[in-house]
């Protein structure tokens, strides 16, 4: 029995970035030997087991034969016979194909290191092509290591595509999916995955809404950038700068989708794009199954988000609804959520990256006005029920009328109309 470390742990290390977990190949070895020696089998479909002291994933040498459609459209084989360079050979990248023996020694029969050095991510073998799942993970190492300037290999990206046209993407699960694209989000240039995806004709075949607004003009006097899609991927990257969680990034990934419905006559203007993008975004949230936060938080910004740019002219009365709509007395951190989407799509336009936002501090402000009207003193004049409602919501208008004029001052009467 010989055990190899192999995949991410050798490939980050010989990138010199952190390690965060450990993967291992077992050569030569049976389960049954494996169980005798204390190893908690976990694979489903096919042998991995848990280390019994470190908890580490170690899984037996194996071949894969495609035999359906889909990520699971696969019929694997283990036993003691399988080498390690077959298991190597199945693997997606030369990147992610190498392996280290237990002297340090490092096995690259798809010169992964090689392509580590010049910065490719390219496939080690046609059998890329028998999974549709690898578009989404070529696209995610993409967004992941695109700071260090690797980049797809041409004829990997031509595997993409045909994957792309093959139609086999419609046979990913939703769950393999979400949790692809849940991580590539999170990666340092999720721009890049969505960028990655188009290219190569996926992002038409997954995300269509998305990939429909590549192409859209803007009024450029708001949008120097011009383009909706290129918009949205300067969005993505500011999210990304600024350390957002995935519930922002996945509400800013859809929050214009109401654009690419806007007629082409009607172009650069996008009339009530908001409302018009809440069906889409309820779609894409149902196809994704993505989680409820996220899906959530995503249609409050695709409905609310102009509210948000245009917060210094509303008026106390719009800014009272706005507030009872997220229920910023209970869920605050939702509201938090809301502004900082908004904030990254303010800062996703060509030279205005750095411009301040100040409509971030006053609705944070005028929530705290809202939140700090006391519900006691109107319980001690008698109010209950619906009548208790009313009066609070009357002493919160006041108390937001009250900050507007004291933070805007002569601009406590905008024009704007409720």
């Amino acid at each position: 029995m010989r055990i190899y470390k192999v995949g991410g742990a050798v490939r980050d290390r010989l990138l010199g970035r952190p390690v965060s977990e450990v993967d291992w190949v077992v050569v030569g070895a049976s389960a049954e030997e494996l169980l005798a020696l204390g190893y908690r089998p976990v694979g489903a479909d096919f042998p991995v087991f848990l280390h019994p002291q470190t908890g580490e994933e170690y899984a037996l040498a194996r071949t894969e034969r495609k035999s359906g459609r889909g990520y699971g459209g696969f019929t694997f084989h283990a036993s003691p016979e399988v080498t390690l360079e077959e298991d190597l050979l199945r693997r997606d990248l030369t990147i992610n194909a190498m392996a280290e023996d237990e002297q340090g020694r490092l096995i690259d029969p798809c010169h992964g290191q090689r392509d580590l050095e010049q910065r490719w991510l390219r496939h080690v073998s046609p059998a890329f092509a028998e999974d549709p799942l690898r578009v989404l993970r070529v696209a995610r190492f993409a967004a992941r290591y695109a700071p260090l300037g690797f980049r797809v290999a041409p004829e990997t990206q031509a595997l993409m595509r045909q994957l792309a046209e093959s139609g086999e993407l419609q046979a990913l699960t939703a769950e393999r999916s979400w949790k692809e694209i849940s991580r590539a989000l999170l990666e340092p240039r999720p721009d890049v995955f969505i960028r990655t995806l188009r290219d190569c004709g996926a992002l038409h075949e997954l995300l269509p809404e998305i990939d429909a607004l590549f192409g859209v003009p803007q009024p450029a006097a708001h949008h120097p950038e011009i383009d909706t899609g290129e918009h949205l991927l300067a969005v993505l990257r500011q999210c990304a700068e600024h350390g957002q969680p995935l519930v922002v990034r996945w509400a800013c990934l859809l929050h214009d989708l109401g654009k690419a419905t806007t007629p082409a006559e009607e172009w650069p203007r996008h009339i009530a794009h908001e409302r018009k993008g809440l069906k889409l975004i309820r779609a894409v949230n149902t196809r994704c199954k993505a989680p409820r936060d996220c899906q959530e938080l995503s249609l409050l910004v695709g409905e609310y988000h102009s509210h948000c740019h245009r917060a210094l002219e509303l008026r106390p009365a719009t800014l009272l609804e706005l507030l009872q709509r997220f229920d910023v007395y209970r869920r605050p951190q939702r509201f938090e959520e809301f502004i900082a989407a908004c904030e990254m799509d303010a800062r996703g336009r060509l030279g205005l990256e750095r411009r301040d936002y100040p409509q971030a501090s006053y609705l944070r402000g005028a929530a705290a006005a809202a939140r700090a009207v006391a519900v006691q003193p109107l319980l001690e004049k008698g109010f209950e029920g619906a009548a208790l409602g009313e009066a609070l919501k009357r002493e919160r208008l006041r108390a937001l009328k009250a900050y507007k004029s004291d933070v805007l001052g002569e601009r406590a009467e905008p024009s704007e109309t409720s």
